[in-house]
Parts: C-alpha cells; structure tokens; sequence
C-alpha cells in the first residue's frame, strides 16, 4: 500500500478523546517528510474538535517511533546536507504544536523509541511505556546532537549527568529505569498498555480540559522562572482558571456532593 496521510497516521475516534497511531511498521514508524506532515494534520483535526478531551499517540507494530527515517538521507557525494532545515521546518513545528495542544496528550510507547521518536514520547503529558520498551538517544552514533528538544527535556527529566550519559554513550534504556529515573509516568505490562492508555484518556476526556491546560501552561512556565516570577503566571492563570464554567461546576459539584459534569471548555 502507498503511503498516504490517512494510512501513515491512522485515527481512532473514541468518546471524548482519540488515538493516533504511527503507521510505518516497517520503518519502525521512523520520520520522513509524509509522516511529519500526516502527524501534524492529525493533531491539528484533533485540537479543532472540541469533543477531543485527550489524545493516546502509539505506534504500530513493534516500536513507537524510531526517529529520523535514514533511508531518506541518501545525499548526493557533492551536496552539503542542511539539517537546520529539516529542524525549522518540521521537527520544530511538531514539538511547538505538541507543546501547545488544548488537551492532554499520553504517549503509549509499546517499543523502541529512538532519536527524535525518543524525544517525541517524552513531550507527552502523561508518558505510558511497555515493560520491553526501549529508549536510545542514538545522534551520537552519527556525529548529531539530540534534537526535537532532546536537549531541552533531557537534563529536565533525568538530570545532568545522567542527561550526558544517555546523549555522549548513546546507550538503551529500560522502561525500568525511565521510570525510576523520574523520565516516564509507569511502566505497563505489554498486554496492558493500551488497555491502560484509554483507561487515562477516558478519565481526562471527563476532566476540566480547560484547566489541565493552564497546568500544563504553569507547569512549562516554572522550568525557567524564579519563584517571584512563578507567583505572578500563577496568579494570572488562575485568574483565567477562575473564570472558566468549569470552575463554577467543580464548587457546585462539591457543596452538592455529587459528580462533576465538566464541559472542559474556556467559557
């Protein structure tokens, strides 16, 4: 079958949330310029939809993603590659859209995740990994740094040394030690991962999506301010949290004793 947006990303539409799923089984579900553009469609569609409360991104197959599709760098002996441009024009964007998503996005990595694909499963929100998944900062290997925010996420979520270990060895992890590294949410049985994904999807699909925004706003926010700074976006998102009909149902629903019914928009 040739590749096209609606087989290289295919979408399950469940109630209140969806799952895309990277379908280049083949290739590991590694980038080329199709996938890149069928992933940011895909998202797009889902952040339009307001019945869209939470995404699963997984992949098929026997990996998440294997980051860059290398087949594709098949350079001429006299042309000089520009990888800026691959940066700018599409890994960029993606990690830009990913981050500014109005809902959670929980990546379910059910293999290897690689590279770029490895740095793609830890910009997710709530990150799910199999117990045989595999995380490999591999640039090193080719004489690249870690991109798609790599360097960026890596000392945040594991700390210096251990952010150095994994980008100058360019050695496997565990889903074990992500997770006892603080990198990742839980690992998850491999017949239970999914089952677990939509189980996460389904609560926050019935959460105040509006709300875990702004979380995750803060959250992003505090990786750069001091306290003082911190206290003034707090203030200013709960300002905007505190307007929200959500907030009125979460009080309401409270003083009644009873289930909240979150609409999970803005107004």
């Amino acid at each position: 079958m040739s590749e096209t947006s609606e087989t290289l990303v295919l979408t399950e539409r469940h109630a209140g949330y969806r799952v895309l799923v990277l379908n280049r089984p083949d290739r590991l579900n590694a980038f080329n310029e199709p996938l890149h553009l069928a992933l940011r469609g895909a998202l797009s569609d889902a952040a339009a939809d307001p019945e869209c409360r939470a995404l699963i991104l997984t992949g098929a197959g026997r990996g998440f993603c294997a980051g860059q599709d290398l087949s594709a760098r098949n350079f001429a002996p006299d042309v000089e590659p520009d990888l800026s441009r691959t940066l700018e024009e599409f890994y960029n964007p993606l990690v830009r859209q990913i981050r500014e998503l109005p809902m959670p996005l929980i990546c379910a990595v059910n293999g290897v995740a690689a590279g770029a694909g490895a740095s793609l499963a830890f910009h997710g929100d709530l990150v799910l990994a199999a117990r045989s998944a595999k995380f490999l900062q591999a640039f090193a290997k080719l004489g690249l740094i870690p991109d798609a925010g790599g360097t960026w996420l890596l000392p945040r979520l594991a700390g210096r040394a251990r952010a150095r270990g994994m980008a100058l060895l360019a050695e496997p992890i565990t889903a074990e030690q992500a997770e006892s590294w603080g990198m990742i949410w839980r690992v998850i049985d491999d017949a239970d991962l999914l089952a677990e994904a939509h189980r996460l999807a389904a609560q926050l699909a019935q959460a105040p999506t509006y709300g875990l925004a702004l979380i995750r706003r803060a959250l992003d926010a505090s990786e750069t301010n001091d306290l003082d700074a911190q206290l003034q976006v707090e203030s200013a998102l709960q300002g905007e949290a505190g307007r929200s009909p959500d907030y009125r149902e979460g009080v309401a629903s409270f003083l009644e004793k009873r289930p909240a019914r979150f609409t999970g928009r803005k107004r």
